[in-house]
């Protein structure tokens, strides 16, 4: 396995996620800061826009606009010319706030959520993933999963993995004609990390962040874990590949624990690792 080590690009954030390569630029949701950001290469940050009820994931439609996932309202959100408006009510799908999100090039939008008060210490229960068309409309396309968090959609469209956080696993499935997912499968597991945000490349591998081993892994299809970049000691939140040849690895990390993600604590930061697969698929 090879090991790697990142170099800080920018920090003083509360709590970072949903990262997306775009335009030239990573876009990313302050959830606890309640902003979402851009960020150049060379660390040069941007408030975009507000969202008053937790951004979370991030994701871009065909004509270049914005959807951005709205925790506490559970809500989705579009953004565009510089407008914030409602795209589509999730509230009635979801038994936990919605987090991560992965949009295809047809502009279907897979949300994520937590399926019970995660923070609030409610008793943990499988949740499910909501489709959101372009037309606006929501419908359930999976159930049953363990916290259903960071998602990726191959270049071809055909297939979505999600990492079920506490399932400590990957788990892919075939993605249907009207965008409906099916034949449910294991990609990879990580025992006790936890996997968060994940990203692809263009070499079939998943860049996976395990929030709870404080690492981020490269994984293949089967399990195998070919990389491995040390968050030292701090939380592996998410991460996204990007940069001029998409080889740069945006890692977002967090110091402190699960009980000290609260607004004012500015323990988020963005580092960054060269690899050698480039991006690919979506995000």
């Amino acid at each position: 396995m090879i090991t790697k080590t990142t170099t800080m690009l920018a920090d003083n954030f509360n709590f970072l996620e949903g990262p997306r390569w775009h335009d030239g630029k990573l876009w990313m949701s302050d959830m606890q800061g309640r902003i979402v950001y851009t960020l150049t290469e060379s660390g040069d940050r941007d408030e975009i826009v507000s969202v008053e009820a937790q951004p979370s994931g991030l994701g871009f439609l065909p004509d270049g606009s914005m959807l951005i996932v709205s925790m506490e309202d559970e809500k989705l959100l579009k953004y565009s010319n510089g407008q914030l408006s409602d795209y589509a009510d999730l509230s009635p799908f979801v038994t936990g706030h919605p987090n991560d999100m992965v949009v295809d090039g047809q502009g279907r939008a897979y949300i994520g959520n937590f399926g019970y008060d995660l923070l609030g210490g409610a008793e943990p229960k499988n949740a499910n993933m909501v489709l959101v068309t372009p037309d606006g409309a929501a419908r359930i396309v999976a159930d049953d999963l363990v916290f259903p968090n960071g998602a990726v959609i191959t270049p071809d469209g055909k297939n979505l993995v999600v990492a079920e956080t506490f399932a400590n696993k990957l788990t892919t499935f075939d993605i249907d004609e009207d965008g409906s997912l099916s034949g449910r499968r294991t990609f990879g597991e990580l025992p006790d990390a936890g996997p968060d945000g994940i990203c692809l490349d263009v070499d079939g591998g998943i860049w996976v962040s395990g929030f709870l081993a404080g690492k981020f892994f490269r994984m293949e299809d089967g399990g195998t874990v070919t990389h491995e970049v040390d968050a030292g000691g701090k939380r592996a939140v998410a991460c996204q590949l990007g940069g001029a040849d998409g080889k740069t690895l945006f890692c977002l990390t967090f110091a402190g624990s699960m009980e000290e993600i609260a607004q004012g604590n500015m323990f988020a930061a963005v580092e960054t690792v060269s690899v050698d697969s480039a991006a690919a698929g979506s995000p």
